[in-house]
C-alpha cells in the first residue's frame, strides 16, 4: 500500500452539502462538464433522482422537487446549465437579504388587555346595529373583564369596563348605564381558581406519601 497516494477528507473539495455526500457531489460535477445538452439534461434529472430517494416520502412532493433542483444548483455553484421545471435559482437570488419583517408598534394604554381585543373593537365597529352586534359587544365586554381580572385584582365594576371599552372604541360602542350586567367575577375566575386548587392538591399528595414505603 502506497501511502503516498491516501487521500485525505482534508484534501479533497469542500462538500456544498454535506446531507448528500461526495459521490453525488462528483456526479453534479460530472453534469456540469458534459457539453451535449440534451445528455446534461438526462443527467441533472438522473440525479434529482437519487437525491430524492433519500427521503421517499417527499419525492413526489411539487414543493419539495423544487427544493431539490435548487439544492443540484447550489451543489454545482450555479455553474449547471440545465432546463428545469422551476424557476432557476441564481447566487444573487440565493444572497439576496429578505425584506425585514414590519413589526406592530402597538403601545396600548390598558396593556392587560391586549392587542388581540383591539382588533376585536374595530371588527365591532364595523358591524351594523342589531343583536349580532349587541351580542358580539358583550362577548368582548366579559372577555375584557377577564382580562382585566387576570392582570389587577379580584373585582372590578362593570362601568369601569363599559368606560374603557367606549374608550377603546373611539366612543362608537357605549354601553354607559346599560341595564344588563356582565358575568360575575366568580364565575369568570372560577377555572383559574379550580386550576390553582388542583395544582396545590398534587403537591399535598407528594407530600403526604413522602417516606412511605413501596412495594
Amino acid at each position: 500500500m502506497d501511502i503516498n497516494n491516501i487521500e485525505y477528507n482534508t484534501e479533497r473539495e469542500k462538500l456544498i452539502i454535506p446531507e448528500y455526500g461526495r459521490h453525488l457531489q462528483k456526479m453534479i460535477s460530472y453534469a456540469v462538464g458534459v457539453e451535449d445538452r440534451e445528455e446534461r439534461n438526462k443527467v441533472a434529472k438522473s440525479i434529482i433522482a437519487v437525491m430524492g430517494n433519500l427521503q421517499p416520502h417527499l419525492r413526489d412532493v411539487p414543493e419539495f422537487q423544487h427544493k431539490l433542483w435548487d439544492q443540484l444548483f447550489i451543489i454545482s455553484d450555479f455553474k449547471l446549465d440545465v432546463d428545469t421545471p422551476f424557476p432557476v435559482l441564481t447566487k444573487e437570488k440565493l444572497q439576496e437579504r429578505p425584506e425585514p419583517l414590519e413589526y406592530p408598534q402597538n403601545f396600548p394604554k390598558y396593556r392587560f388587555y391586549g392587542n388581540n381585543i383591539k382588533r376585536m373593537i374595530d371588527v365591532a365597529n364595523e358591524w351594523e346595529e342589531g343583536e349580532l352586534k349587541t351580542a358580539l359587544t358583550y362577548t368582548i365586554a366579559n372577555h375584557m373583564k377577564k382580562c382585566y381580572l387576570n392582570w389587577n385584582k379580584d373585582t372590578v365594576e362593570d362601568a369601569a369596563i363599559f368606560n374603557h371599552l367606549y374608550e377603546l372604541s373611539d366612543g362608537r360602542i357605549n354601553l354607559k348605564g346599560s341595564s344588563e350586567d356582565l358575568t360575575g367575577s366568580s364565575d369568570l375566575m372560577r377555572g383559574k381558581k379550580k386550576k390553582q386548587s388542583n395544582s396545590g392538591g398534587k403537591k399535598n399528595y407528594r407530600n403526604n406519601n413522602r417516606g412511605k414505603k413501596r412495594y
